[in-house]
């Protein structure tokens, strides 16, 4: 065995290794990528859910649109409040006085009330059944099918199927919108959380079409918007539509309603 050799063979290898570990270092030093503190400390703020009910691509994404400017403190649907308020505080502002939403569905049409066209068989997803022959076994084509789309996509456990309409649980909705966005009928909105009157319908059919396949539709009669003085419920394509910037919760609509559709 040569030693010599060895030695030569050793020696070459760790000054190889000296000068990629220096190389690599000042690489390194020149393409590295500034970390923002501000970002990393709001991000460590936030739930990490990455529900993306912020309107944004997961909690990382909202964290740099927070720190650069680009969406308010309280941002975030799922910390609420208080993780509003910390963030407030890393910025170095006051975190902005926003509401509470939650999601609410537009149906009222249980099991009892709305009238079915045809026994259906088939898979349990809403999205699937909004493309069979009547857009679902419920004679309203657009009503609440009931088989959980919605359920499925929540991940607070704030919605539920019961007697055949989805219900929202105010108290665990964080309004992160995943309903909203499984709902192949659009019939979920996100409402004020202390909205008093709420239109449980969202069907576009004329008053004799509603009643034929629903007993609690809106028949588009237009007498909530009549006693409306605040001009905060209009007619829209045959449905009542409440501007919740507008509504004073008076009730005068609900009372009047002889479908007894407003909450």
């Amino acid at each position: 065995m040569n030693v010599t050799a060895i030695i030569i063979a050793a020696a070459v290898i760790a000054a190889t290794g000296i000068i990629v570990g220096i190389g690599l270092g000042l690489f390194g030093e020149k393409f590295k990528v500034e970390v923002d503190e501000k970002e990393q400390a709001i991000r460590e703020e936030l739930p990490g859910n990455n529900c993306g009910g912020c309107g944004f691509a997961g909690c990382d994404a909202l964290a740099k649109a927070i720190a650069a400017g680009e969406a308010p403190a309280n941002a975030c649907p799922v910390g609420g409040a208080p993780v509003g308020e910390k963030i407030a505080a890393i910025l170095g502002t006051s975190a902005e006085a926003a509401e509470k939403k939650v999601a609410f569905v537009k149906c009222k049409g249980t099991c009892d009330q709305a009238k079915v066209q045809y026994q259906y068989n088939g898979i349990a997803d809403c999205s699937k059944a909004s493309v069979i022959p009547g857009s679902g076994p419920k004679a309203c084509s657009y009503g609440c099918m009931g088989f959980g789309s919605c359920v499925a996509a929540c991940q607070f456990d704030a919605i539920h199927v019961i007697d055949g309409i989805a219900q929202v649980d105010k108290e665990k909705c964080v309004a992160c919108g995943k309903c909203v966005a499984a709902c192949p009928k659009h019939l979920i909105e996100l409402v004020p959380y202390s909205a008093k009157h709420l239109v449980q319908c969202a069907s576009h059919d004329k008053g004799k079409d509603v009643k034929a396949k629903c007993q609690v539709g809106c028949i588009g009669c237009t007498l909530c918007t009549k006693q409306c003085e605040f001009d905060a419920i209009h007619m829209d394509n045959n449905v009542a539509v409440i501007d919740y910037s507008k509504c004073t919760g008076c009730g005068k609509c609900a009372e009047k309603c002889p479908a007894k559709v407003i909450l």
